[in-house]
């Protein structure tokens, strides 16, 4: 019998380089879909690029609170206009020295900018670095999905803690599943794909893992892309991207699939 997961490569709309690597493995079937960053002057073009797959992919909108430019501007979430790093977002805000409407303000112009480029609600929402976990925006999603309207799906917390990594970021998703479920959203788990990227060589492993072992309808969060100029200015997170869209990319991994009897989930199931 088959088993059927799904593969999201966050971070569409980061950099031209990274929107072209998650286009050309969603023209080759090798991922479910995609979530989109649309905080940067580049979203609309590269919304004109996605929008013919929508439907067929899944795209979701890619919550971002730390380390890149705010839409809203200065604020107390971002003083000088940029937004702050995980480390300086996490306890501020959960000790109310940063107001929730500020956070609020900021996750609703990303999501009017995603709604005005595709003309549609995301598939579902997920968080870079994981933001949409933590409670502010718990809070937010329930706000702006009102329990009866067409709700999209949420990426869930790990719930093992294997390692510091996955550890940290189970931690700050705690009880967010089970709370999630509860107010009526549907949230994809287990959770795949958290290692250290600083360690490449580590992914072909860990993605070998997730297609010998993620139950049916499992997540396998990937970002792949290419590096460009863009990409260098804006994030650290660089040649990895190369190392996991080859991955993704290869017949080695289309093999992998047939062997362990796996079939990637597209965006209308």
């Amino acid at each position: 019998m088959t088993r059927r997961i799904r593969l999201i490569a966050d971070d569409y709309g980061l950099a031209p380089g990274v929107s072209a690597g998650i286009l050309d493995l969603l023209d080759r079937g090798r991922l479910t879909g995609t979530s989109c960053m649309t905080g940067f002057p580049e979203w609309a073009k590269e919304a004109e690029r996605i929008k013919p797959l929508c439907g067929r992919a899944a795209v979701g909108l890619h919550l971002t609170l730390t380390d890149q430019l705010a839409v809203t501007g200065r604020s107390a979430l971002a003083p000088e206009g940029r937004l702050p790093p995980l480390r300086a977002l996490a306890l501020p805000v959960l000790r109310g020295r940063i107001g929730a409407r500020h956070v609020h303000a900021e996750l609703d112009a990303q999501y009017s900018r995603f709604v005005e480029a595709l003309g549609r609600r995301p598939d579902f929402v997920d968080g870079h670095q994981h933001v949409h976990f933590l409670p502010v925006v718990r809070t937010w999603l329930c706000a702006r999905f009102p329990e009866g309207a067409d709700r999209p799906a949420l990426r869930g917390a790990p719930t093992l803690a294997a390692g510091a990594k996955v550890a940290a970021i189970a931690a700050l998703g705690a009880g967010f599943n089970r709370s999630m479920q509860r107010a009526g959203f549907t949230v994809f788990q287990p959770l795949a794909g958290i290692y250290d990227w600083r360690q490449p060589e580590k992914f072909a492993a860990v993605l070998q893992a997730a297609v010998e072992g993620l139950p049916e309808r499992g997540l396998f969060m990937c970002h792949p892309g290419h590096v460009d100029e863009t990409l260098r200015a804006r994030d650290m997170m660089q040649g990895v991207r190369e190392v996991e869209f080859a991955a993704l990319a290869s017949d080695a991994f289309g093999a992998s699939l047939a062997r362990a009897g796996v079939e990637i989930l597209d965006g209308k199931r």
